[in-house]
């Protein structure tokens, strides 16, 4: 993830107080430092303070591919110098507002006001920001005796994400599952709103990337599972190469056609359907574990969303509520075979999913495992009455040392502040549809940031 990074100054000060600079540069330098400590890259920029110096300072901050701008006020800085480079650019704005010095009491020397002062030209900005109705992040604290640095990362990785959805191509094998309806969006409509682009998948092109493999590519993926998987289940050999015959097809098609994410509709497995002989269950864990998303029965915005998040998220999962915990306060989240594996939480073990859905395919084969316990957010995309709208709520995934669902992606979410029959109540007012994402380590405020950027309404459970 990339940024420019914007010290925001005033020529006044270079004008009457020019010895003041060299300090405040390198405090600028040590944030800078900050930031790519913790992974990003830094587009640096001199210090700004006329508007010719701010558009020229933006228009680098594009040329060289930022996701977002994060911006550090070294002293007040007048906004009318800033705001129309700020408003005109489709970059994110992400303030860090902070200073130097941690403590300012009766105590303090009269001469840090210097160094200090910048947060009244964070307010005139941040309320011009809000007058134009640009979309932005801000993150306050001590740069060294808080976790504002950290914060701010947080939202440069929603910012990535809102970023990557405007490129999301969606690959749509076997098209949607008849009768559900809480996902289905016109393809003109998601183009139009948000840059998601559909491509079918075509059976002739399917079955031509079936036939089209080598020995030598399916012995590799073969090889390649049996270092990754548990096999201790019973596995038919013919059964199984089918499963991994489609899933390296399926592979092809998304790098053939660029995709960010797709989904598959099971009922149409088999050559009269889709074209590929197995649904490709292992291939849909492998692909969000690259950063390629998914979602189920032919969702394609979910499938859009979920595949931008991994962009900024990594350990992001396509999940569906399935059974509630009325006595814990839990939710049993599953879905057929698909779970990203950078969150498992015990060694996939490849069994016969023991169904077959379609008229003339195999039974495929699944890499089951149990999702991980840690913090993050529900994540929930609908399309309501008037626009788009995200449902977010704060939850936990739950630590097990053991379970007795083997045959079954498995995963036990815990709402937090709230009971299961609340967190129900709140997401189905909400018209959240059945099919969702969890995000591991993102926050409600991130993720609220990622909707804003997006323009999308907000429902925070």
């Amino acid at each position: 993830m990339k940024i420019g990074f914007l010290p925001l100054y005033i020529k006044l000060y270079d004008d009457v107080v020019p010895d003041r600079r060299p300090r405040m540069e390198a405090f600028y330098e040590k944030i800078a430092s900050l930031l790519e400590a913790r992974g990003l890259t830094v587009i640096r920029s001199s210090f700004c303070r006329l508007e010719e110096e701010f558009r020229a300072a933006v228009h680098s901050f594009e040329r060289e591919g930022a996701d977002a701008i994060v911006t550090l006020h070294i002293a007040y800085s007048p906004s009318l110098e800033s705001i129309g480079a700020l408003t005109d650019t489709d970059l994110p704005i992400i303030v860090l507002d902070t200073t130097e010095t941690l403590e300012f009491t009766n105590e303090q020397s009269e001469g840090e006001i210097m160094y200090n002062h910048g947060i009244h030209g964070v307010m005139d900005m941040c309320s011009m920001l809000t007058r134009c109705g640009k979309p932005y992040a801000v993150a306050a604290g001590h740069w060294e005796e808080s976790d504002v640095i950290d914060r701010a990362c947080g939202y440069v990785r929603a910012a990535a994400a809102a970023r990557a959805l405007r490129c999301a191509r969606v690959g749509l094998i076997g098209g949607s599952f008849a009768g559900m309806g809480d996902f289905r969006v016109p393809f003109s409509e998601m183009k139009e709103r948000f840059g998601i682009r559909i491509v079918e998948s075509d059976r002739s092109v399917l079955r031509g990337y079936m036939d089209s493999l080598t020995e030598a590519e399916i012995a590799a993926e073969i090889a390649d599972n049996e270092a990754s998987y548990d096999f201790s289940g019973p596995i038919d050999p013919a059964e199984y190469r089918e499963a991994v015959r489609s899933c390296l097809a399926t592979r092809k098609f998304v790098a053939d056609n660029a995709l960010t994410a797709f989904t598959a509709n099971f009922l149409k497995t088999g050559p009269s359907g889709s074209g590929i002989t197995s649904t490709p269950f292992l291939e849909a864990c492998k692909a969000m574990q690259n950063g390629v998303g998914y979602a189920g029965e032919g969702d394609t915005l979910t499938a859009a969303f979920v595949g931008a998040l991994l962009q900024g998220y990594p350990e992001t999962n396509f999940v569906e509520i399935f059974c509630p915990d009325w006595k814990n306060d839990l939710l049993f989240l599953s879905h057929m075979g698909e779970l990203n594996y950078r969150i498992a939480a015990v060694k996939p073990c490849i069994r016969r999913a023991g169904t077959k859905y379609g008229p003339d395919d195999v039974n495929p084969y699944v890499g089951y495992t149990r999702m991980k316990g840690g913090r993050g957010v529900y994540v929930n995309v609908s399309r309501a009455k008037d626009d788009f709208r995200l449902f977010l709520a704060s939850c936990e995934m739950q630590d097990c040392d053991h379970d007795s669902f083997p045959g079954s992606m498995r995963g036990w979410m815990k709402p937090t502040g709230r009971t299961t029959a609340q967190f129900l109540e709140s997401i189905s007012r909400s018209g959240a549809t059945h099919h969702s994402a969890f995000v591991y380590g993102a926050t409600v405020e991130e993720l609220a940031f990622f909707g804003r950027i997006h323009g999308m309404d907000i429902v925070i459970a």
